[in-house]
């Protein structure tokens, strides 16, 4: 039982990290219906940024506390996804209003690969470590109840509360902000939206620098804990099968879809695996997610699109 337990923890951790770059799909879809499938690239962008600016700040400025440094380098990293989403929306996203899904889903896509080539280019291609003072030793919880106890990983636990913390501001900003509130209007119709005087272009603009410190907070966190490399952005990619599960509108079902494929996949690997041949882990998450496709295209929580004729 410890040991279902301790699988148990580590999947709903992990799934909380899923729920946070999953959160990025979900909140730009809403607000512009253009499905981001760039937005594992923004995570490893804003990682590299991150872990850059962390080790030139020092030289630059002469700082050298720890606390210091990562802060300034958050903001500098701030500030440059914020520049990164006006570029998107100015250069790309203004140009193809009313066009067809398809397209401004080919759009994301070279936003994807200009991303990762920029960023290669602009803070190379090695592997950089983020140090934000995450505490890396496990703790053993229960062991009175449990022979040894059950491990936790205190790194998973903070990431997971951070995560947490940040679902739960922005669930708060879009429902009690009037900012959110525009937002949501713009979610639900465009046009009418635009015709009480809500403009379009600003709103797109904040949803996509949300989205972005939304991605340098998941950059920070997945970098912290694998080190920051290119394939960063296909671990971001395992959100794509979380807002299918979820619902692409939903922001409770981002966190819901993100905590069963955590889930599923720990517990799938470690009682399945062995009887399989191991890897389901690395698979599970995509066809849970084809299952959803073929019987509820809508997910758990995302609205039916009815077409009367």
């Amino acid at each position: 039982m410890g040991f279902f337990l301790e699988t148990l923890i580590g999947g709903l951790m992990t799934g909380m990290l899923y729920s946070l770059v999953a959160l990025g799909f979900v909140l730009i879809f809403k607000a512009s219906g253009v499905f981001n499938f760039a937005q594992g690239a923004m995570v490893l962008f804003a990682a590299l940024a991150m872990a850059r600016f962390a080790e030139w700040i020092p030289r630059w400025t002469g700082l050298s506390g720890k606390l210091a440094v990562n802060l300034l380098a958050f903001l500098v990293a701030m500030a440059l996804m914020v520049a990164v989403a006006w570029l998107i929306q100015k250069l790309v996203l203004s140009r193809l209003v009313n066009q067809e899904g398809i397209t401004l889903l080919m759009a994301t896509l070279g936003i994807t690969y200009f991303l990762d080539g920029f960023g290669q280019t602009l803070f190379g291609s090695d592997i950089y470590k983020i140090d934000v003072g995450l505490p890396k030793d496990p703790v053993f919880l229960m062991e009175q109840r449990f022979q040894g106890g059950v491990m936790v990983n205190q790194e998973d636990l903070a990431a997971a509360l951070i995560a947490a913390a940040l679902v739960a501001a922005l669930t708060l900003f879009f429902r009690f902000t009037g900012t959110g509130r525009a937002l949501r209007a713009v979610a639900d119709d465009h046009q009418a939206a635009q015709s009480i005087g809500i403009p379009l272009s600003r709103i797109w603009v904040i949803v996509w620098s949300v989205a972005g410190f939304v991605a340098l907070v998941a950059g920070i966190i997945w970098g912290s804990k694998l080190g920051v490399q290119f394939s960063l952005s296909l671990v971001a990619l395992k959100a794509l099968p979380v807002v299918i599960l979820g619902g692409l509108t939903s922001v409770p079902g981002a966190i819901i879809g993100g905590l069963i494929i955590g889930v599923g996949e720990k517990l799938s690997e470690i009682y399945l695996g062995p009887a399989l041949g191991g890897g389901i882990e690395i698979w599970f998450a995509y066809v849970l997610a084809l299952v959803f496709l073929l019987l509820r295209p809508q997910g758990l929580f995302g609205e039916k699109i009815i077409d009367r004729v």
